[in-house]
């Protein structure tokens, strides 16, 4: 599916903000920053928010204080409201970075979407904010059998409180906060009119540069 700058947003919901989660060190990046690194001539988290931005106007950039005034620079002239969480501790994970992002969240309801998948489907986002209404959230079962948490939607208060208790617990995945709330399962293969790219994550230089070959 192209990406259309400045259209508007697929729905009027004022009830669905977002989380963009860009705080780790892309230690697989040869030492880049994947947040900035262009596809096509345009930084990966100025993409992702562009095609967020087609589903809500209010999105929340999670990243570290070092990160913050050259991902600020990358997302210079983006339609959306842009905010930041910082991370208070530096690279403690996703579930950290979910509950910095969320917490500065002040929809009811937050797509949270890694920086490394630029080809996010704001057609995905509406489907999964459209079966997260009166739950806690929803995810997608991707076909491996792996459940989808880095694109996914959750209702912010419940997703904030579960992280917070998870952050500290021995098993602190992502996972772990899930299974605190209540949240639906999609099925990757029953999904229908999705752009087959929006899982993807771009987290080497080998990766990025196979994208680049299908890029609308």
């Amino acid at each position: 599916m192209a990406l259309v700058a400045h259209s508007p947003p697929v729905s009027a919901d004022r009830s669905l903000g977002a989380v963009v989660l860009a705080g780790g060190y892309s230690r697989r990046f040869d030492d880049g920053d994947k947040a900035l690194a262009e596809l096509e001539g345009t930084p990966m988290i100025r993409r992702v928010v562009d095609r967020i931005g087609a589903v809500t106007d209010d999105v929340v950039v999670n990243c570290r204080s070092d990160q913050r005034d050259s991902v600020e620079g990358a997302l210079s002239g983006a339609d959306a409201t842009i905010r930041f969480a910082i991370d208070p501790v530096p690279d403690r994970g996703p579930v950290a970075g979910i509950h910095a992002g969320l917490e500065e969240c002040e929809r009811e309801y937050a797509a949270v979407v890694a920086c490394d998948m630029p080809f996010v489907d704001p057609a995905l986002i509406e489907t999964l904010f459209d079966r997260a209404r009166e739950r806690d959230g929803a995810v997608v079962e991707l076909e491996s059998g792996w459940l989808q948490t880095t694109q996914a939607v959750y209702r912010t208060a419940a997703m904030a409180r579960a992280c917070a208790e998870t952050m500290g617990a021995e098993d602190n995945r992502v996972l772990a906060a899930l299974e605190k709330i209540d949240c639906v399962t999609l099925y990757e293969r029953a999904l229908e009119g999705i752009d087959q790219r929006t899982f993807e994550s771009i987290d080497t230089r080998e990766s990025l540069r196979a994208a680049e070959k299908r890029v609308e």
